[in-house]
């Protein structure tokens, strides 16, 4: 088994240069196209009749979507997560995570509005479907994992890809790191420990306790640290082929991958120059 890693301190596996988007009070990273209509609507306008959840987003940031979307008190959704029965895998341990899919949900059900539980239920009915069928569970076997643990690499795929067409490299860096006993140190894992959205890891960052800390703790996260889409599901039984164990996006649409951690650094250098210098890096 590969053992020989670059000190911890001085390891940066995935700082990259994307913007973030700022809607309805949440933010969204990543794949995120699309938001839920839930500003405040002037007079004479139609409530909403669907609920958009985009790729990427976390439980936290669903909850409050659907407090709003259905007049609720914040904190209504979260808390009904008691009575709403969700069918998740036991690994999950009541944890959906994962399993809020998006899509687009109405909001209306037999002409009433539906309620926050049932909603969430339709969220995780429909992620059982998409993730059980064969194609996903043979996948999930073919890379020594169950359905699960691929819902959360694909959730680490999600957070951490530029564009979908680096989800199956992304994908494949992950399984590199996991196959050769390195620690994945993905600053995504962090940023969720920390529930924060960032393009920044600091030194200390990476030494919290938690057991999303995958620079301190080996293996894959204990739970998915957000709601992957069908595209990162693919990534993640179906990654690339290839030898990389390091990636960095330079600049939006310059995303490199390596397995040389002194080419590694070089590129993280530019990302850094680049960040210091926007203007520079188009």
């Amino acid at each position: 088994m590969y053992r020989n890693t670059p000190p911890r301190s001085t390891i940066r596996l995935t700082r990259r240069g994307r913007l973030v988007l700022i809607a309805t009070g949440a933010v969204v990273a990543g794949t995120a196209v699309a938001v839920p209509l839930l500003s405040l609507r002037g007079e004479g306008e139609r409530e909403p009749t669907t609920l958009v959840i985009p790729e990427g987003w976390r439980a936290g940031q669903i909850y409050d979507a659907v407090d709003k979307a259905l007049a609720q008190p914040p904190g209504t959704a979260k808390k009904s997560l008691a009575k709403a029965n969700l069918k998740l895998p036991n690994d999950a341990e009541g944890n959906p995570e994962g399993y809020l899919f998006p899509a687009t949900y109405p909001l209306e059900r037999g002409g009433r509005k539906t309620t926050p539980e049932a909603l969430l239920s339709f969220m995780v009915d429909t992620a059982n479907k998409k993730f059980n069928g064969a194609p996903i569970a043979a996948g999930a076997q073919r890379n020594a994992l169950n359905v699960y643990q691929a819902v959360t690499v694909a959730s680490i795929v999600q957070a951490e890809a530029a564009t979908e067409a680096d989800m199956g490299k992304v994908a494949r860096v992950v399984f590199n790191r996991l196959e050769r006993g390195m620690p994945l140190q993905m600053d995504s894992t962090i940023n969720y420990a920390l529930n924060r959205s960032t393009l920044r890891t600091t030194g200390a960052d990476t030494k919290i306790d938690s057991p999303y800390n995958s620079y301190q703790r080996m293996g894959l996260p204990p739970t998915p640290i957000d709601n992957p889409g069908e595209a990162a599901m693919r990534a993640a039984i179906n990654p690339t082929p290839g030898d990389w164990l390091y990636f960095v996006t330079v600049k939006p649409g310059d995303t490199r991958f390596t397995n040389s951690f002194e080419e590694h650094r070089r590129n993280v250098a530019e990302f850094d120059k680049n960040q210091r210098n926007p203007a520079g890096a188009g």
